[in-house]
């Protein structure tokens, strides 16, 4: 009875350590996404090549929690709810991983507009508006998933449609700004890439 009761409090560790290491997962994430912004609104290139750097730190964290959960599935052999913690848990890196690699690209897409030296620059608020957005879908997302709380699910994939509407307002209007003006054509291609990517992390 002793040894069963000691080995159920270590699978609960084990369960809960995953847990903490995807919140910080998470919380790199959500600095990645906010970083690349902030680099991209104010043409900082050091910021944007630490993002770029950064990336693969993400990556590390999804590969040493994929590892965990493999070793807990192959040690424990958990049943029900515990096993589709651990499988939530493996599709929930996945995605930010993801995500973390749309924001690698912004940070790259960031570098390639501001050094471009071109005579203008367009404004980016409807790219903050939509990462904004974005990001508090993922902080709502980490939120309900520290709390093991699904009731923000749905209020979540409502912001979703949020996200997939302003890129579509985006796009009508980067191409009504392109035929107005041929000259834009090279830099509202670099914004509306970046919106798709955005969009994509809503997704994600």
């Amino acid at each position: 009875m002793m040894l069963s009761e000691h080995t159920y409090k270590q699978f609960d560790a084990e369960l809960e350590s995953v847990r903490a290491s995807v919140l910080k997962m998470g919380g790199l994430v959500e600095e990645q996404i906010t970083n690349a912004v902030e680099a991209l609104i104010k043409g900082d290139i050091d910021l944007a090549n630490k993002v770029d750097a950064n990336d693969h730190h993400v990556n590390a964290l999804e590969v040493a929690i994929d590892e965990d959960c493999i070793n807990i599935i192959a040690r424990r052999q958990p049943t029900a709810s515990d096993l589709r913690m651990v499988m939530m848990v493996v599709k929930t890196i996945t995605d930010l991983e993801r995500i973390g690699d749309e924001a690698a690209k912004i940070a790259r897409m960031a570098k390639l507009i501001h050094q471009a030296e071109r005579i203008s620059l367009p404004r980016f608020n409807e790219v903050k508006y939509m990462a904004d957005l974005v990001l508090d879908m993922l902080h709502k997302a980490l939120d309900g998933f520290a709390r093991l709380d699904a009731t923000k699910a749905v209020e979540i994939a409502r912001q979703d449609l949020s996200v997939d509407e302003e890129f579509r307002l985006n796009l009508r209007h980067l191409i009504t700004f392109m035929m107005e003006d041929p000259r834009t054509i090279s830099v509202f291609i670099d914004i509306l890439f970046i919106t798709k990517t955005i969009e994509r992390m809503g997704d994600h």
